[in-house]
């Protein structure tokens, strides 16, 4: 504890000041915060740390510093009109990390995955749909031709894993040659399957590779929540192709969807998983994203969601959650690759301050 600071000068009462720290004329990103950093880490929470600074940034950069990290600024003092000032930062009590039943995980490098919508038009319309699919929905496939293009140049790029979305993929009548294009990456198909289990789609599904992972959508243990977000009868026929797809040899991956946690409800669905044989690391509990259809859910935009770069039809995208959201938009085409994977490069190189207050990894996969 400091036995006197100048009275005309104390940014709080000098009996609640526990330590001192002179920065001189250093601003915040020349050394200044690691002084504080390491002080701030010898005081208990609530305790004031008084910082001195002749350098006029500091007089913004503190501050705002200290509101990134949680820790307030209570006052700033200076000796005269210009400088130096004196602040008394307090520190913040630590703040325990929610529980959540939704899936974490950490970022996926940019440039090692690559989401493509094969199409948009689907057999379901699910209430939430972010893509805005359903039976009415213009098909917008994506061509054969376009995907070996893009998929060829995101390998050369060094890429590891694609992700084929819909819409229904299973609804595009060529399909194969668009999991076949993307040979030699990680491949990952997404599909309600409740339409793979006969005539022409039955073929499709037999003919795909068994190296191709099936992402299948199950919402709830019970049919009642499954249903009424996505339809009638839908999860009695995806738990059939659940069944059939592993039949078959497939890795199958399931994936829920709410627009609330609730954790009896996410422990029945283990349950069911459980006696499925979907082992843990395949299942995924996601929340709903408020774009497409879904009129609540998780604001996502840019500054706070961490880019998947997604191409479609009709262009490029930052994230498969936004495809139908303009301001998330980042290329008229899906080519060149390497383009894409740019533009989301130099925005992100100018966004360090969202960067540095985090950003949230919607998981889909």
């Amino acid at each position: 504890m400091p036995d006197q600071i100048p009275t005309p000068t104390q940014p709080t009462p000098a009996g609640e000041v526990a330590a001192l720290v002179d920065g001189g004329d250093m601003d915040c990103g020349s050394g200044l915060l690691l002084l504080i950093t390491r002080a701030m880490r010898r005081l208990e929470p609530g305790q004031v740390l008084g910082v001195r600074s002749a350098e006029p940034s500091v007089v913004v950069d503190l501050p705002a510093w200290a509101d990134l990290v949680g820790h307030s600024v209570d006052a700033q003092v200076g000796e005269t009109p210009d400088g130096p000032w004196w602040f008394g930062v307090r520190k913040a009590a630590p703040v325990d990390q929610p529980v959540t039943m939704f899936s974490r995980g950490e970022r996926t490098p940019l440039g090692q995955r690559l989401w493509a919508y094969t199409n948009f038009d689907c057999n379901l319309a699910c209430e939430y749909c972010c893509a805005e699919s359903s039976p009415r929905s213009a098909a917008r496939r994506l061509e054969p031709d376009l995907a070996r293009e893009v998929f060829g140049e995101f390998r050369s790029l060094g890429g590891r894993e694609v992700f084929l979305t819909g819409g229904e993929p299973f609804m595009h009548p060529r399909l194969t040659e668009l999991v076949d294009a993307a040979e030699g990456l990680e491949r990952t198909v997404l599909t309600n399957a409740m339409i793979f289990g006969r005539g022409r789609r039955r073929e499709m599904l037999e003919a795909l590779d068994r190296s191709v992972t099936l992402q299948v959508s199950l919402d709830s243990a019970m049919p009642d929540l499954h249903d009424r977000q996505r339809g009638a009868g839908s999860w009695a026929r995806a738990l059939d192709g659940i069944g059939l797809a592993g039949s078959l040899g497939f890795r199958v991956r399931v994936a829920a969807t709410l627009y609330d946690e609730d954790p009896a409800a996410v422990e029945a669905l283990h349950r069911r998983l459980d006696s499925e044989g979907i082992p843990g690391e395949d299942r995924l509990i996601r929340p709903v994203a408020r774009e497409g259809f879904a009129e609540a859910g998780v604001h996502v935009s840019i500054d706070t969601l961490e880019p998947e770069p997604t191409v479609t039809a009709d262009g490029a995208w930052w994230h498969p959650v936004a495809v139908t959201n303009p301001h998330m938009r980042i290329a008229d085409a899906a080519l060149p690759v390497a383009e894409v994977f740019g533009v989301v490069r130099d925005t992100l190189a100018v966004q360090d301050a969202a960067a540095r207050s985090g950003r949230q990894v919607f998981r889909c996969a």
